[in-house]
């Protein structure tokens, strides 16, 4: 076989995958805290050091961490991070981080996540409010208050920027480096009464969707020019002189 088609393929397969992250990227466009997928080729480049590549890469999938922008929701108990750090859930399957800062108080006073998971203050121990103690304020440092009486901290969390992240459940994720507490609020904190939109930028996904389409609808047609040439020269060479 030609070693075009070797190649063309892989780059059909390497644009179905950036389909499938665009396509997840656009669908949760209105998604609170959502973390947007890309694609970075710099690192597997850097992979093949001198050796001529004759394949199409894949890259490498990421999720990104810019900000997205904050929605007012006037709810008491929503909060949108300022500054670069984390949430952080107590999960099922142990402790996970999030931008999405819409809580609520369960009956017995703990304050959960969206989903229902305990959120946790900066010694990774669940927040624990009063239901009965009145209207709740929270600070940018995350202080929160009932009835003039400090109760607890959220807690906001650096993953660094050597741990991947992998996705969790809705908007959080599972962090592979050191999570360490963020102490400094000059720059960092939370904001009450707002919540933070995905961080996806819905026009760049729509054009990237057309790009990525095209390309591979162009593939496809260098898919059987080559097939066509192959079995013309098969048909030529077979043929008695």
């Amino acid at each position: 076989m030609q070693s075009g088609l070797y190649v063309a393929l892989s780059g059909q397969v390497a644009l179905e995958r950036r389909l499938t992250t665009i396509a997840a990227n656009v669908a949760n466009q209105g998604t609170p805290g959502y973390r947007a997928e890309e694609v970075d080729f710099k690192t597997m480049l850097s992979r093949t050091g001198p050796k001529p590549v004759a394949y199409v890469s894949p890259g490498t999938t990421y999720l990104s961490t810019r900000h997205g922008v904050p929605i007012k929701s006037d709810n008491p108990l929503d909060v949108t991070v300022q500054g670069d750090g984390w949430l952080a859930l107590k999960a099922p399957s142990g402790t996970v981080y999030t931008r999405d800062g819409r809580m609520h108080m369960q009956p017995n006073g703990t304050l959960v996540s969206v989903n229902g998971y305990p959120v946790l203050d900066a010694g990774n121990a669940p927040l624990q409010l009063d239901p009965d103690g009145g209207p709740i304020s929270i600070a940018q440092d995350g202080m929160i208050t009932q009835n003039l009486q400090q109760i607890g901290a959220i807690g906001l969390f650096s993953l660094g920027g050597a741990g991947k992240l992998r996705r969790y459940d809705n908007s959080s994720v599972v962090s592979e480096g050191n999570a360490t507490p963020v102490l400094d609020f000059a720059h960092n904190g939370v904001s009450q009464g707002y919540v933070e939109g995905a961080n996806v930028d819905p026009i760049q996904e729509i054009a990237k969707l057309i790009a990525v389409t095209r390309t591979y609808e162009f593939i496809g047609s260098a898919l059987e020019g080559s097939e066509s040439s192959l079995k013309d020269a098969i048909r030529i060479l077979g043929s008695p002189a």
